[in-house]
Protein backbone atom coordinates (compact mmCIF):
# COMPACT_ATOMS: atom_id res chain seq x y z
CA UNK A 1 0.00 0.00 0.00
CA UNK A 2 1.44 3.31 -1.24
CA UNK A 3 2.01 5.88 1.53
CA UNK A 4 0.50 9.61 1.13
CA UNK A 5 2.52 12.27 2.89
CA UNK A 6 0.91 15.46 4.42
CA UNK A 7 2.33 18.97 5.03
CA UNK A 8 0.58 22.23 6.19
CA UNK A 9 1.92 25.52 5.76
CA UNK A 10 0.98 28.36 2.83
CA UNK A 11 4.44 28.39 1.16
CA UNK A 12 4.44 25.88 -2.05
CA UNK A 13 8.10 25.88 -2.81
CA UNK A 14 9.23 25.55 0.87
CA UNK A 15 6.50 22.48 1.11
CA UNK A 16 7.14 20.89 -2.42
CA UNK A 17 10.62 20.18 -1.30
CA UNK A 18 9.85 19.14 2.08
CA UNK A 19 7.11 16.85 1.04
CA UNK A 20 9.91 15.32 -1.93
CA UNK A 21 12.70 15.06 0.56
CA UNK A 22 10.68 13.17 3.10
CA UNK A 23 9.37 10.58 0.48
CA UNK A 24 12.74 10.30 -0.77
CA UNK A 25 11.64 11.29 -4.08
CA UNK A 26 15.05 11.24 -5.67
CA UNK A 27 15.71 7.59 -5.06
CA UNK A 28 13.02 6.22 -7.10
CA UNK A 29 13.82 8.29 -10.24
CA UNK A 30 16.83 6.89 -12.77
CA UNK A 31 19.71 8.22 -12.92
CA UNK A 32 19.90 10.86 -15.94
CA UNK A 33 15.98 9.80 -16.55
CA UNK A 34 13.90 13.04 -18.33
CA UNK A 35 11.38 14.42 -15.84
CA UNK A 36 8.18 16.00 -17.21
CA UNK A 37 6.32 18.11 -14.52
CA UNK A 38 2.56 18.35 -15.36
CA UNK A 39 0.68 21.27 -13.52
CA UNK A 40 -3.19 21.83 -13.68
CA UNK A 41 -3.50 24.85 -15.96
CA UNK A 42 -7.24 24.47 -16.98
CA UNK A 43 -7.23 28.05 -17.74
CA UNK A 44 -5.30 31.53 -17.65
CA UNK A 45 -6.03 32.96 -14.04
CA UNK A 46 -3.49 33.26 -10.92
CA UNK A 47 -3.30 30.74 -9.02
CA UNK A 48 -4.64 32.98 -6.29
CA UNK A 49 -7.78 32.34 -7.76
CA UNK A 50 -7.78 28.31 -6.93
CA UNK A 51 -7.87 27.34 -10.31
CA UNK A 52 -4.11 26.45 -10.96
CA UNK A 53 -1.39 25.04 -9.44
CA UNK A 54 0.85 27.55 -8.01
CA UNK A 55 4.16 28.34 -9.38
CA UNK A 56 5.86 27.68 -6.19
CA UNK A 57 5.25 23.96 -6.55
CA UNK A 58 6.85 24.07 -9.76
CA UNK A 59 9.69 26.03 -8.19
CA UNK A 60 10.21 23.88 -5.46
CA UNK A 61 10.43 20.67 -7.89
CA UNK A 62 12.75 22.16 -9.54
CA UNK A 63 15.08 22.76 -7.09
CA UNK A 64 14.82 19.58 -5.36
CA UNK A 65 15.73 17.46 -8.44
CA UNK A 66 18.74 19.55 -9.53
CA UNK A 67 19.96 19.58 -5.99
CA UNK A 68 19.77 15.78 -6.26
CA UNK A 69 21.58 15.57 -9.85
CA UNK A 70 18.65 15.30 -12.28
CA UNK A 71 19.29 18.21 -15.33
CA UNK A 72 16.33 17.05 -17.83
CA UNK A 73 13.06 18.42 -16.74
CA UNK A 74 10.49 20.16 -18.80
CA UNK A 75 7.31 21.28 -17.89
CA UNK A 76 4.32 19.95 -20.00
CA UNK A 77 0.72 21.16 -20.06
CA UNK A 78 -2.54 21.66 -22.34
CA UNK A 79 -5.14 24.01 -21.09
CA UNK A 80 -8.72 23.75 -21.59
CA UNK A 81 -10.53 23.48 -24.79
CA UNK A 82 -10.87 27.03 -25.88
CA UNK A 83 -8.05 28.58 -23.78
CA UNK A 84 -4.51 29.53 -24.49
CA UNK A 85 -2.05 27.45 -22.78
CA UNK A 86 0.95 30.20 -23.48
CA UNK A 87 -1.05 32.66 -22.00
CA UNK A 88 -2.30 30.39 -19.21
CA UNK A 89 1.59 29.82 -18.90
CA UNK A 90 1.94 33.38 -18.29
CA UNK A 91 -0.74 34.09 -15.51
CA UNK A 92 0.40 31.11 -13.80
CA UNK A 93 3.65 32.43 -13.08
CA UNK A 94 5.28 29.11 -14.81
CA UNK A 95 7.03 31.27 -17.70
CA UNK A 96 8.68 33.09 -15.11
CA UNK A 97 9.68 29.68 -13.37
CA UNK A 98 10.78 28.46 -16.14
CA UNK A 99 13.01 31.34 -17.16
CA UNK A 100 14.39 31.34 -13.79
CA UNK A 101 15.63 27.70 -13.94
CA UNK A 102 16.52 27.36 -17.28
CA UNK A 103 13.32 24.48 -17.95
CA UNK A 104 11.62 24.82 -21.23
CA UNK A 105 7.58 24.95 -21.40
CA UNK A 106 5.65 22.67 -23.74
CA UNK A 107 2.17 23.35 -24.80
CA UNK A 108 0.93 19.81 -25.05
CA UNK A 109 -1.98 21.35 -27.42
CA UNK A 110 0.55 21.12 -30.27
CA UNK A 111 2.54 18.11 -29.39
CA UNK A 112 2.12 14.55 -31.65
CA UNK A 113 -0.23 12.11 -30.29
CA UNK A 114 0.04 8.22 -30.18
CA UNK A 115 -2.87 6.20 -29.95
CA UNK A 116 -2.41 3.99 -26.87
CA UNK A 117 -5.09 0.92 -25.64
CA UNK A 118 -7.15 1.69 -23.19
CA UNK A 119 -10.10 -0.87 -20.90
CA UNK A 120 -12.49 1.57 -22.61
CA UNK A 121 -10.96 2.11 -26.18
CA UNK A 122 -7.73 3.34 -28.04
CA UNK A 123 -6.96 6.81 -26.73
CA UNK A 124 -4.69 9.70 -28.77
CA UNK A 125 -2.59 10.74 -25.88
CA UNK A 126 0.39 13.25 -26.19
CA UNK A 127 3.73 12.00 -26.85
CA UNK A 128 5.66 14.30 -24.48
CA UNK A 129 3.78 12.67 -21.33
CA UNK A 130 4.30 8.95 -22.83
CA UNK A 131 8.07 9.49 -23.46
CA UNK A 132 9.06 11.15 -20.56
CA UNK A 133 11.61 8.39 -18.62
CA UNK A 134 9.25 9.92 -14.78
CA UNK A 135 6.14 12.05 -14.90
CA UNK A 136 5.02 14.31 -12.15
CA UNK A 137 1.82 15.08 -11.76
CA UNK A 138 0.83 18.41 -10.26
CA UNK A 139 -2.96 18.72 -9.63
CA UNK A 140 -5.29 21.56 -7.53
CA UNK A 141 -7.89 19.66 -5.99
CA UNK A 142 -10.89 21.10 -6.08
CA UNK A 143 -14.27 21.02 -6.87
CA UNK A 144 -15.67 20.55 -10.74
CA UNK A 145 -19.20 21.59 -12.24
CA UNK A 146 -19.04 18.13 -13.78
CA UNK A 147 -17.17 15.64 -11.58
CA UNK A 148 -17.97 17.11 -8.11
CA UNK A 149 -14.05 17.34 -7.41
CA UNK A 150 -10.74 17.17 -9.26
CA UNK A 151 -7.39 16.34 -8.20
CA UNK A 152 -5.06 13.64 -9.87
CA UNK A 153 -6.74 11.70 -12.52
CA UNK A 154 -9.01 14.03 -13.77
CA UNK A 155 -5.31 16.61 -14.35
CA UNK A 156 -4.17 13.92 -16.85
CA UNK A 157 -7.02 14.87 -19.22
CA UNK A 158 -4.32 17.90 -19.72
CA UNK A 159 -2.18 15.14 -21.26
CA UNK A 160 -4.88 14.72 -24.63
CA UNK A 161 -5.24 16.83 -27.46
CA UNK A 162 -8.28 18.97 -28.37
CA UNK A 163 -10.18 16.41 -29.90
CA UNK A 164 -9.71 13.63 -27.59
CA UNK A 165 -11.19 15.76 -24.76
CA UNK A 166 -14.41 16.64 -26.51
CA UNK A 167 -14.90 13.11 -26.95
CA UNK A 168 -14.36 12.63 -23.47
CA UNK A 169 -17.44 14.56 -22.74
CA UNK A 170 -19.39 12.98 -25.25
CA UNK A 171 -18.44 9.78 -23.32
CA UNK A 172 -19.66 11.28 -20.08
CA UNK A 173 -16.40 12.24 -18.25
CA UNK A 174 -16.61 9.40 -15.90
CA UNK A 175 -15.49 5.98 -17.87
CA UNK A 176 -12.63 7.78 -19.98
CA UNK A 177 -11.30 9.62 -17.11
CA UNK A 178 -10.96 6.32 -15.36
CA UNK A 179 -9.72 4.47 -18.24
CA UNK A 180 -7.02 6.82 -19.16
CA UNK A 181 -5.89 6.71 -15.70
CA UNK A 182 -5.28 2.98 -16.43
CA UNK A 183 -3.05 3.77 -19.42
CA UNK A 184 -0.83 6.40 -18.46
CA UNK A 185 -0.17 7.08 -14.69
CA UNK A 186 2.33 9.40 -13.23
CA UNK A 187 5.08 8.11 -10.88
CA UNK A 188 4.66 10.81 -8.39
CA UNK A 189 1.48 13.19 -7.47
CA UNK A 190 2.39 16.37 -5.55
CA UNK A 191 -1.51 17.58 -4.99
CA UNK A 192 -1.53 21.53 -4.56
CA UNK A 193 -4.42 21.90 -2.11
CA UNK A 194 -3.68 25.65 -0.67
CA UNK A 195 -6.11 27.40 -2.14
CA UNK A 196 -8.51 25.27 -4.70
CA UNK A 197 -12.05 26.64 -5.39
CA UNK A 198 -13.90 23.94 -3.57
CA UNK A 199 -17.64 24.81 -6.26
CA UNK A 200 -16.05 25.91 -9.65
CA UNK A 201 -12.82 24.59 -11.18
CA UNK A 202 -11.73 27.53 -13.16
CA UNK A 203 -11.83 29.22 -9.58
CA UNK A 204 -12.68 33.03 -8.18
CA UNK A 205 -13.84 31.43 -4.78
CA UNK A 206 -10.64 30.10 -2.98
CA UNK A 207 -10.57 28.31 0.01
CA UNK A 208 -7.50 28.75 2.35
CA UNK A 209 -7.14 25.44 3.24
CA UNK A 210 -3.16 25.33 3.84
CA UNK A 211 -2.23 21.53 2.95
CA UNK A 212 -0.12 19.92 0.29
CA UNK A 213 -0.13 16.13 -0.40
CA UNK A 214 2.50 13.57 -2.23
CA UNK A 215 1.70 10.07 -2.82
CA UNK A 216 2.55 7.38 -5.96
CA UNK A 217 -1.44 6.45 -5.72
CA UNK A 218 -3.36 8.79 -7.79
CA UNK A 219 -6.88 6.80 -6.95
CA UNK A 220 -5.20 6.83 -3.19
CA UNK A 221 -5.23 10.70 -3.40
CA UNK A 222 -8.33 11.00 -5.04
CA UNK A 223 -10.47 8.60 -3.21
CA UNK A 224 -8.52 10.52 0.29
CA UNK A 225 -9.36 14.35 -1.63
CA UNK A 226 -13.05 13.27 -1.65
CA UNK A 227 -12.83 12.34 2.18
CA UNK A 228 -11.11 15.77 3.27
CA UNK A 229 -13.92 17.84 0.60
CA UNK A 230 -16.61 15.75 2.71
CA UNK A 231 -17.74 13.69 -0.44
CA UNK A 232 -18.47 10.07 -0.90
CA UNK A 233 -16.27 8.22 -3.55
CA UNK A 234 -19.72 7.37 -5.40
CA UNK A 235 -20.08 11.31 -5.84
CA UNK A 236 -16.43 10.66 -8.06
CA UNK A 237 -17.64 7.70 -9.74
CA UNK A 238 -14.40 8.04 -11.81
CA UNK A 239 -12.06 6.94 -8.98
CA UNK A 240 -13.55 3.63 -8.29
CA UNK A 241 -13.78 3.12 -12.07
CA UNK A 242 -10.22 3.52 -12.10
CA UNK A 243 -10.01 1.05 -9.38
CA UNK A 244 -11.34 -1.48 -10.76
CA UNK A 245 -9.37 -1.34 -13.81
CA UNK A 246 -6.05 -1.46 -12.29
CA UNK A 247 -4.71 2.48 -11.50
CA UNK A 248 -4.86 1.86 -8.20
CA UNK A 249 -6.67 1.47 -4.57
CA UNK A 250 -8.70 3.47 -2.71
CA UNK A 251 -8.55 2.07 0.74
CA UNK A 252 -7.34 4.45 3.02
CA UNK A 253 -5.97 2.81 6.53
CA UNK A 254 -4.44 3.57 9.78
CA UNK A 255 -0.86 4.82 9.17
CA UNK A 256 -1.30 5.39 5.30
CA UNK A 257 -1.45 9.22 6.19
CA UNK A 258 1.92 10.61 6.90
CA UNK A 259 1.98 13.63 8.54
CA UNK A 260 5.09 16.26 8.37
CA UNK A 261 4.09 18.97 10.52
CA UNK A 262 0.60 19.55 12.27
CA UNK A 263 -1.71 22.76 11.02
CA UNK A 264 -1.37 25.59 12.95
CA UNK A 265 -5.23 26.00 12.79
CA UNK A 266 -8.11 24.14 12.09
CA UNK A 267 -7.34 21.46 9.40
CA UNK A 268 -11.32 20.46 8.09
CA UNK A 269 -12.55 21.50 4.84
CA UNK A 270 -15.74 23.76 4.45
CA UNK A 271 -17.84 21.64 2.30
CA UNK A 272 -18.59 22.43 -1.31
CA UNK A 273 -21.82 25.21 -0.97
CA UNK A 274 -23.86 23.03 -3.51
CA UNK A 275 -23.66 26.15 -5.34
CA UNK A 276 -23.30 24.64 -9.07
CA UNK A 277 -26.37 21.85 -8.55
CA UNK A 278 -28.77 24.75 -7.58
CA UNK A 279 -27.30 27.34 -10.10
CA UNK A 280 -28.15 24.56 -13.30
CA UNK A 281 -31.47 23.16 -12.07
CA UNK A 282 -32.96 24.30 -15.32
CA UNK A 283 -30.25 23.46 -17.32
CA UNK A 284 -30.18 20.58 -19.79
CA UNK A 285 -26.62 19.25 -20.48
CA UNK A 286 -25.87 16.56 -23.17
CA UNK A 287 -21.57 16.30 -23.59
CA UNK A 288 -21.13 19.56 -22.80
CA UNK A 289 -17.10 19.90 -22.51
CA UNK A 290 -16.03 21.55 -19.29
CA UNK A 291 -14.86 24.97 -20.75
CA UNK A 292 -18.81 25.86 -21.50
CA UNK A 293 -19.89 24.40 -18.76
CA UNK A 294 -17.66 26.04 -16.60
CA UNK A 295 -18.32 29.45 -18.73
CA UNK A 296 -22.16 28.69 -18.26
CA UNK A 297 -21.90 28.31 -14.51
CA UNK A 298 -19.61 31.30 -13.55
CA UNK A 299 -22.62 33.30 -15.89
CA UNK A 300 -25.17 31.71 -14.15
CA UNK A 301 -23.20 32.76 -10.62
CA UNK A 302 -22.38 36.40 -11.52
CA UNK A 303 -25.84 36.90 -12.82
CA UNK A 304 -28.05 35.04 -10.12
CA UNK A 305 -30.32 34.07 -13.24
CA UNK A 306 -32.01 31.19 -12.48
CA UNK A 307 -34.90 29.07 -13.91
CA UNK A 308 -34.46 30.03 -17.33
CA UNK A 309 -34.51 26.85 -20.17
CA UNK A 310 -30.90 26.15 -20.92
CA UNK A 311 -28.87 23.88 -23.49
CA UNK A 312 -25.76 23.12 -23.76
CA UNK A 313 -23.71 20.23 -24.92
CA UNK A 314 -22.44 18.45 -27.86
CA UNK A 315 -25.89 16.27 -27.50
CA UNK A 316 -28.05 19.25 -28.63
CA UNK A 317 -26.16 19.13 -32.27
CA UNK A 318 -29.27 19.62 -34.36
CA UNK A 319 -31.58 19.31 -32.42
CA UNK A 320 -34.45 22.79 -31.60
CA UNK A 321 -34.37 24.12 -28.36
CA UNK A 322 -37.05 26.47 -27.05
CA UNK A 323 -34.98 28.58 -24.80
CA UNK A 324 -31.46 29.64 -24.49
CA UNK A 325 -28.67 27.57 -26.01
CA UNK A 326 -25.04 27.97 -25.02
CA UNK A 327 -22.28 27.20 -27.62
CA UNK A 328 -21.71 26.27 -30.93
CA UNK A 329 -23.39 22.77 -30.75
CA UNK A 330 -26.74 24.01 -29.78
CA UNK A 331 -27.05 25.25 -33.17
CA UNK A 332 -31.15 24.93 -33.40
CA UNK A 333 -32.05 26.75 -30.32
CA UNK A 334 -34.51 29.69 -29.82
CA UNK A 335 -31.87 32.17 -28.51
CA UNK A 336 -28.31 31.02 -28.59
CA UNK A 337 -24.79 32.52 -27.32
CA UNK A 338 -22.31 31.12 -30.45
CA UNK A 339 -18.59 30.31 -29.41
CA UNK A 340 -16.67 26.84 -28.90
CA UNK A 341 -16.13 27.99 -25.61
CA UNK A 342 -18.34 30.88 -25.18
CA UNK A 343 -17.06 33.17 -22.99
CA UNK A 344 -18.69 33.71 -19.25
CA UNK A 345 -19.20 37.54 -20.40
CA UNK A 346 -21.17 36.95 -23.55
CA UNK A 347 -23.08 34.46 -21.81
CA UNK A 348 -23.74 37.01 -19.25
CA UNK A 349 -24.41 39.77 -21.66
CA UNK A 350 -27.35 37.63 -23.54
CA UNK A 351 -28.45 36.89 -19.84
CA UNK A 352 -28.66 40.44 -18.53
CA UNK A 353 -30.06 41.84 -22.28
CA UNK A 354 -33.17 43.85 -22.21
CA UNK A 355 -33.51 42.03 -25.48
CA UNK A 356 -34.09 38.89 -26.53
CA UNK A 357 -36.64 36.08 -26.75
CA UNK A 358 -39.52 36.03 -23.86
CA UNK A 359 -38.03 33.67 -21.56
CA UNK A 360 -34.90 36.05 -20.94
CA UNK A 361 -37.19 38.95 -21.30
CA UNK A 362 -39.27 37.56 -18.31
CA UNK A 363 -36.26 37.01 -15.86
CA UNK A 364 -35.15 41.41 -15.83
CA UNK A 365 -36.57 41.90 -12.62
CA UNK A 366 -35.16 39.35 -11.50
CA UNK A 367 -31.93 39.85 -12.54
CA UNK A 368 -32.20 43.08 -10.90
CA UNK A 369 -32.91 42.54 -7.84
CA UNK A 370 -29.74 39.83 -8.38
CA UNK A 371 -27.41 42.78 -8.79
CA UNK A 372 -28.64 44.59 -6.13
CA UNK A 373 -27.63 42.06 -3.61
CA UNK A 374 -24.36 41.27 -5.01
CA UNK A 375 -20.89 42.35 -3.35
CA UNK A 376 -19.15 45.07 -4.87
CA UNK A 377 -17.09 43.01 -6.68
CA UNK A 378 -19.62 41.64 -8.45
CA UNK A 379 -21.70 44.89 -9.24
CA UNK A 380 -18.20 46.69 -10.61
CA UNK A 381 -18.34 43.30 -13.17
CA UNK A 382 -21.49 43.89 -14.08
CA UNK A 383 -21.23 47.22 -14.80
CA UNK A 384 -18.08 46.86 -17.17
CA UNK A 385 -19.68 44.26 -19.03
CA UNK A 386 -22.80 45.96 -19.70
CA UNK A 387 -21.29 49.28 -20.38
CA UNK A 388 -21.60 50.59 -23.91
CA UNK A 389 -18.27 50.92 -25.66
CA UNK A 390 -16.79 54.06 -25.38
Amino acid sequence: MSRIYEIFGTNAHAMTRALMESAGAACKIPSGASVALKPNLVVAASPETGATTHAGVLSGAIEYLRDHGFRDISIIEGSWVGDDTGRAFRAAGYEAVGKKYGVPLFDLKRDKTRRVDTPLRPMDICCRALDADYLINLPVLKGHCQTAMTCALKNCKGCLPDREKRRFHAEGLMRPIAALAAALRPELTIVDSLCGDLDFEEGGNPVPTGRMLLGEDPVQLDAYGCRLMGLALEQAPYIQMAEAWGAGSTRLEEGDVVRLNEPSAAADYPAPSGAVAALTRTVQARSACSACYASLVRALHTSGVQGLPIAIGQGWRGIPFDGLGIGACCNYAKERVPGCPPPAEDILRVLLSPTGNAHLISLRSQVRFCVQAANPLQIRYLHRLLSPVQ
